[in-house]
């Protein structure tokens, strides 16, 4: 089985467009491009990636899907398109007809002031939408989301949801009971899957350890189980707290107690099956 990189990144960095990269990541403040990741990959056997927005403009789509035109190893794009807008079905019929690498879309939930944004009528008309383009859709959300995500979900039953970096848990400060209890509840929704991403900078950047990550890795793995997980590095924002390597390495530790199956289904087939690769 293919090894796939679920969740990573490229961009030109531009510091107005981009400010959500703020002075203290001074080590992300730089472009990143697909010949930087090349050789992580190559390093650990890694034989495909799917690249994900940064920002909310079809300007970006562009660039990730030229980015994908030039590199055999991204797999899939997951892009942007404002799922409000009226002539949505046409972006989303021009993207399906044109464009086969671009998988699904994702709207950044956890930056809109309102936490129910994602409830509002005229999002939820452009996710019923979806499916029938055969997208996916990145679940992009903090803990205090979770609770809306599954009403979200309970409403289209046939859309494919993945949620991003385990809707990013209070690692830093080991919270984790409220946010156990959300999942596991969302995880009750067949549909929905969950990336096993972001932790790194979720904890102390500069002094987290291995076990920091084994409470919340048991809590998704006991409520999704090996087949609705799926790896991704988050790079390059893991470079914050530690990097790729070490960011792979704790999930390898952890998945060397399941069966060559469930590890294969985890590094790749999940990805592969969930984004259609």
């Amino acid at each position: 089985m293919q090894k796939i990189d679920a969740h990573q990144h490229c961009w030109q960095f531009d510091p107005v467009r981009d400010n959500w990269i703020t002075e203290d990541m001074t080590v992300i403040r730089r472009d990143f491009m697909p010949a930087d990741l090349q050789p992580l990959l190559e390093r650990n056997d890694i034989g495909g990636t799917v690249l994900v927005q940064t920002c909310q403009a079809e300007s970006d789509n562009q660039f990730m899907l030229q980015l994908a035109a030039e590199n055999d190893f991204i797999k899939g794009v997951v892009g942007w398109v404002n799922l409000q807008a009226l002539n949505i079905a046409g972006r989303l019929k021009f993207y399906k007809d044109n464009h086969p690498k671009m998988k699904g879309f994702r709207h950044v939930l956890q930056a809109e002031p309102d936490e129910q944004f994602m409830l509002s009528d005229g999002f939820k008309r452009g996710i019923s939408l979806l499916s029938y383009y055969d997208f996916t859709y990145d679940i992009l959300i903090y803990p205090n989301h979770i609770k809306y995500a599954s009403k979200l979900v309970a409403e289209f039953p046939d859309q494919k949801f993945v949620v991003d970096h385990l809707a990013k848990p209070y690692i830093k400060n080991k919270v984790i009971d409220k946010w156990a209890r959300d999942i596991e509840e969302l995880a009750q929704y067949q549909n929905v899957y969950c990336k096993v991403s972001g932790m790194l900078t979720e904890a102390d950047w500069y002094g987290w350890r291995t076990d920091d990550f084994t409470p919340y890795l048991d809590v998704v793995f006991n409520a999704f189980g090996t087949g609705r997980l799926m790896y991704g590095s988050d790079w390059p924002v893991c470079l914050l707290a530690g990097g790729y390597n070490r960011a792979l390495e704790i999930l390898q530790i952890y998945l060397s107690r399941f069966s060559p199956e469930e590890q294969g289904q985890f590094f790749g087939g999940n990805a592969i099956n969930f984004y259609n690769l």
